[in-house]
This record gives structure tokens, C-alpha cells and sequence, in this order.
């Protein structure tokens, strides 16, 4: 059996290896777009920051991990995907054929329709050649705008304010982290950032990039115009499904995949950020790109392409940020669902705030800001569907009583855990 993978990220790198676990003799063949061993983009920022060395964000440490595990890692780019005949194309004309193939191909940045976006000194933080090029720009008293303050964004301001740059973030939506924070927690974390001496313009969009000499001029929709000498497009990624689009594959935002990983092909699977698959908490589809949601899924299609039976409870909307300091998460239904109902709690001056959805008596969503003591508890509360009953009047009351409600329910080993 030749199972190939395309991808080479954390979703590629831990199929591969549940494979080699459940099927000692099958061939293996992993292919990877860039010319570096496996690594994940999650840890650029912290390339960035000069926490660690490019060899710091290697998935594997040992050099020979692959080899021993008779694992064939191949450079290349694909062209295409010829479902019938089980086969991809890769660019320079070189076809690989399979038996049970992996799509693991992640996202790609989002490029806006902003004109100059393409000039030099305008630059992605995706992939470790962008790290490479921000790295030697970005110097103490560079001027950099940064464009997008989502997840992602959120991450790499971090990096570029280790940097000691003079930093200004724009941000289209009305806060920080619009798709992961509601509105007072993200007006929280804005106000944060701020206070570290970094300028932050929401309800703002880029609307043009010059050359201005040997700097950038960006014009602002707000009427601002900035000299700059560094531009960080990070305003979201999508699926990386180009190579797949005459594949004949199901594709909607992301590549349809059931509750195996399978695809609208029986020998085709996909997990990471290029497949969607369904929400825990709705029974919709969702692409959730998060790097423990890419995990999950590619141990469950790897256990699928040898014959096993594991099947994903579906993706469960998991975030956890760190900026400049301050923790926030949201779980779930975050921004609540209709018919349902929610508690909150702020202290805007120590910047704690706590928020909790429920429908009927399920807690369904979570947002915090400013601590970690009930991400654990929250996360298995709505992972395990649990019934709070009476318990609910009581974190209506007082939702910092999400352990006590945890325990009176006896979900101290749930199943989220195991």
C-alpha cells in the first residue's frame, strides 16, 4: 500500500507517523512545497522574537526521525490531482501515483485588492523565507504598519514589538481579534496593546501603498497617511486548495471531508486547515484552522487510511492567544446562539473579564481576558455537553464558580481529557 501525503505541517507529519505506527511495511511518501525540513508556522513569532533558532521550529529534532521511520519526504510543488487515476502532477511535469493519499496542504495568506500591495518592503509572515525577509528589516527603530490584528496578527505584533520597532496596527473590524472576541474583550485587549506603546487603529483599512523613495507611504481610510519602512499583511489566511480545483473533489470553503476524514473520494482524505469538516457545537460545516484541530484530525485520517475505525465528535472551536502579555481565550459558541442566554463580568482596570453562553441549561461558549484559572473547566463543560441544571442559576450568579459547577456535575475525568 503507498500512502501519499501532500503536506508536510503538523497535520502531514503526525498522519505519517500514525500510518508507519499501524502499517510497519506500507510506503510512506510526504511531500513539502518548501526547501526546509518540516516545521510549523505557529512558531515563527517566536523565530521573530529570538526565543529560538530556525531549527527551533522543526516538528522532529532528530535529523534522521524520517528516514528511521521509512518515511520518503519529497520537495515539491502540485500542479494537480487526478482523482480517477489516483495520481498527482507535480509542477516540472513528474506524476506520483497512490493508493490512499493525504491532503494536508494548509492555508495561505489572504492577499488584499490594496494597490501596492506587491511592492517590496510589503511582505506575508507565513512562511520561514517571509521570517527570513522581516527578520533582516525589521530592526530597533524600524517604522512597520501592520495590517490585520486577528489571531494571527495578534501573534506576530508580539514578535515585531520584541523587535523594538515603532509599530502601528490596522484593523478593518471594530476590534482585536474580531472572530475570536466579542466586543468588550476585544476593545480590552486593543486598549492593552495600547498601553504597551503601540498605536492601533480599528474601523480602518488600508486603502493604498506607494513607494515614497526609499519608504512606503500607506494611506489610511481614516484619513492618516504613514511613512513606513516595513508593511506585515496579516489579515487572515484561507484553504490552500488551488492544486485541488479539477480534482473533482467536493469542495466548498475547504475540502468536504466526513467524520473519518474522508473525502467525496473513498481513497482521498484531509485534515488541517484545508478541510472543513463539521462543528462540535452546530452540526455545520467549519474550516477551524488551529493547530490542535490539525492534529486530531490527521491522527484520525491516518488511523482511516490503514483500515481503523476512529471518527472525529467534530471541531471544536478552541482559542488561545498570548499578546504582549495578556491571555485571552474563547471556546465554542462564543458569541452565544439564539434562544440563548449569557453572564458576564468585567474589570476593565485590571483587564479581567469573564463571559459565559448557554442554551437552555448547556454551557455552549466561553470568552475570558486576563486569566487562565477557568479555560481547562470551561473547555470540558462544553466539550462534554454537560446538564448544569441548578448549577446554572449559580454561574448566572457567580460564573467564576465554573470549578465547583464542574466538579457537582462529576465531570473530573471527562472525556475530553482521555
Amino acid at each position: 500500500m503507498k500512502h501519499l501525503i501532500l503536506g508536510n505541517g503538523p497535520a502531514g507529519v503526525i498522519a505519517a507517523e500514525t500510518i508507519r505506527k499501524r502499517a510497519p511495511f506500507d510506503q510512506i511518501v510526504m511531500i513539502g512545497s518548501e526547501d526546509v525540513p518540516p516545521y510549523s508556522r505557529m512558531a515563527i513569532p517566536y523565530l521573530l522574537m529570538g526565543n529560538i533558532q530556525e531549527s527551533g521550529t522543526y516538528l522532529r529534532k532528530d535529523p534522521q526521525h524520517f528516514d528511521k521511520l521509512k518515511i520518503e519526504q519529497l520537495n515539491g510543488r502540485v500542479d494537480a490531482v487526478d482523482c480517477k487515476a489516483k495520481e498527482l502532477f507535480l509542477q516540472g511535469g513528474a506524476r506520483i501515483a497512490f493508493d490512499k493519499l493525504l491532503i494536508a496542504t494548509g492555508s495561505i495568506p489572504v492577499q488584499p485588492p490594496i494597490p501596492g500591495i506587491q511592492l517590496p518592503g510589503v511582505h506575508t509572515c507565513w512562511t520561514m523565507e517571509d521570517a527570513r525577509s522581516i527578520a533582516s528589516i525589521a530592526r530597533p527603530g524600524i517604522r512597520v504598519l501592520q495590517m490585520g490584528a486577528g489571531f494571527i496578527g495578534c501573534i506576530i505584533l508580539e514578535a515585531l514589538a520584541r523587535r523594538e520597532v515603532q509599530l502601528t496596527v490596522v484593523e478593518m473590524g471594530d476590534r482585536m481579534a474580531p472572530r475570536m472576541m466579542t466586543e468588550l474583550a476585544g476593545g480590552m485587549i486593543k486598549d492593552w496593546v495600547q498601553s504597551k506603546g503601540i498605536e492601533v487603529f480599528t474601523r480602518t483599512r488600508v486603502e493604498e501603498i506607494s513607494s515614497s523613495g526609499s519608504a512606503l507611504s500607506v494611506k489610511l481610510s481614516n484619513g492618516k497617511v504613514l511613512e513606513v519602512d516595513l508593511v506585515i499583511s496579516a489579515t487572515g489566511v484561507r484553504p490552500n486548495i488551488e492544486c485541488l480545483k479539477k480534482s473533482g473533489l467536493e469542495i466548498n470553503t475547504g475540502v468536504l471531508v466526513n467524520e473519518h476524514m474522508q473525502t467525496s473520494h473513498p481513497d482521498i482524505y484531509a485534515a488541517g486547515d484545508v478541510a472543513e469538516g463539521i462543528d462540535f457545537s452546530t452540526g455545520n460545516r467549519i474550516v477551524n484552522a488551529i493547530q490542535p484541530n490539525a492534529a486530531d484530525q490527521a491522527r484520525i485520517a491516518g488511523i482511516a487510511m490503514t483500515g481503523g475505525g476512529a471518527q472525529s465528535l467534530g471541531a471544536l472551536q478552541i482559542n488561545v492567544l498570548d499578546t504582549l502579555g495578556l491571555i485571552s481565550s474563547s471556546f465554542g459558541l462564543w458569541a452565544g446562539a439564539k434562544d440563548g442566554d449569557h453572564v458576564e463580568i468585567v474589570d476593565r482596570d485590571h483587564f479581567k473579564y469573564l463571559r459565559l453562553e448557554f442554551l437552555d441549561d448547556v454551557l455552549i461558549g466561553a470568552t475570558c481576558v486576563g486569566s487562565t484559572d477557568h479555560i481547562g473547566v470551561l473547555r470540558g463543560l462544553i466539550q462534554s455537553k454537560t446538564r448544569l441544571g441548578e448549577w446554572k442559576s449559580h454561574l448566572l450568579r457567580d460564573p467564576t464558580q465554573a470549578m465547583e459547577a464542574y466538579l457537582a456535575k462529576g465531570q473530573a475525568q471527562s472525556t475530553w481529557m482521555n
